[in-house]
């Protein structure tokens, strides 16, 4: 709420009038979380280290993952932290839709706490069960979807990219599809998350993106003239992203490879969740999948390994899912796959923003 208060002494001082800009607060929004980070993170890590809270490795992965055992993780913890202290001085925190968004991001966090705190506490790589993560964070979709659907803001609909006239009204079956496309994000940037540096990379990526969505749905002319679903409010997830863009920014400074510090699953989980929740906010849900293309390839990979290795009795289409693995194992080295990995979460969420112009 600083910019108000701030917006206040326009009258004084015609300076002032600048606050009155969304896309000066998104500036504001992502150098105030990411300076946080940048300024605070060190300490951070070194709390997280003192306290034991370390990363363990899964038992199966590639033999030389060893080395990141004992790496500090639960970095998510902070980058929702400077990124809600952001929005309190940013946004306009009385906004219904702000709120509905971080208290479904915080929900799913909660989540991937408890998974990290229980994989901490027993000193070994299984927290939640499958089943437990995915009955929690259905009943967050759903109570998420419920929420938009009886909400006079939201509409039940689900719109086709380039075929901006083409809309499905879903009815009650919005809340179900709603929980599903939550799950699915969430779930599938936890995959990603294998890798120094992998996963936030694209998830800055495709937050940008859904950012420029959020803004232009949040105004009225340029929906209009782009031919995209209105939504009035919208542009203060605008504000919400960018304040999480520069959260994982600043968190990518330590994270990079090699990684001083790991997201862990509350960071995965929510920061997934968030990208979910802003396709469905701003009636791009479908567009999602190109734009969180690697994300879905991620999981795919998972699903088909896990699938023909039942069905075959023992079989393997990739020597190790997630995808991220196969290449490591093919002998790419792992900053090689990261960084071409990022370049197809740039070449993807560029494919999604060209669909604003075309018809």
């Amino acid at each position: 709420m600083l910019y108000k208060l701030l917006l206040s002494l326009a009258d004084a001082a015609s300076f002032f009038n600048v606050f009155r800009y969304i896309t000066f607060r998104i500036i504001l929004a992502a150098l105030t979380s990411m300076g946080l980070w940048l300024f605070f993170g060190k300490a951070y890590i070194e709390r997280i280290r003192r306290y034991n809270i370390q990363q363990i490795v899964r038992a199966d992965g590639p033999k030389h993952h060893g080395k990141k055992s004992g790496t500090p993780t639960m970095g998510g913890v902070m980058i929702l932290g400077a990124a809600l202290f952001s929005c309190l001085l940013w946004c306009d925190v009385v906004s219904s839709l702000v709120v509905f968004v971080w208290a479904v991001i915080l929900l799913y966090a909660l989540i991937g706490f408890q998974d990290d705190y229980i994989k901490i506490r027993r000193r070994r790589n299984q927290g939640l069960t499958g089943r437990q993560k995915l009955v929690l964070q259905s009943l967050v979709g759903l109570g998420a979807g419920a929420v938009l659907y009886f909400s006079d803001q939201f509409s039940p609909t689900l719109t086709v990219p380039v075929f901006k006239g083409l809309i499905f009204n879903l009815g009650p079956f919005y809340i179900p599809f709603a929980a599903l496309v939550l799950v699915a994000s969430s779930n599938s940037c936890n995959l990603t998350d294998g890798l120094d540096g992998l996963a936030v990379g694209p998830i800055i990526m495709a937050a940008g993106t859904y950012m420029i969505f959020a803004y232009c749905a949040g105004n009225v002319v340029i929906a209009r003239h782009l031919q995209i679903a209105s939504v009035p409010g919208s542009a203060e997830l605008a504000v919400v992203l960018a304040a999480l863009i520069g959260a994982c920014l600043g968190f990518l400074w330590f994270n990079t490879y090699p990684a001083q510090i790991f997201l862990g699953d509350v960071g995965s989980l929510s920061l997934g969740a968030a990208l979910g929740l802003a396709a469905l906010i701003v009636k791009q849900e479908i567009l999602l999948v190109l734009v969180g293309g690697l994300f879905v390839i991620e999981a795919l990979s998972v699903i088909i390994q896990v699938v023909v290795f039942k069905a075959t009795k023992g079989s393997r289409v990739f020597r190790m899912a997630p995808l991220h693995h196969h290449f490591e194992l093919l002998g790419w080295e792992e900053p090689k796959v990261i960084v071409r990995f990022w370049i197809i979460a740039i070449i993807l969420s560029l494919a999604g923003l060209s669909t604003l112009k075309l018809r």
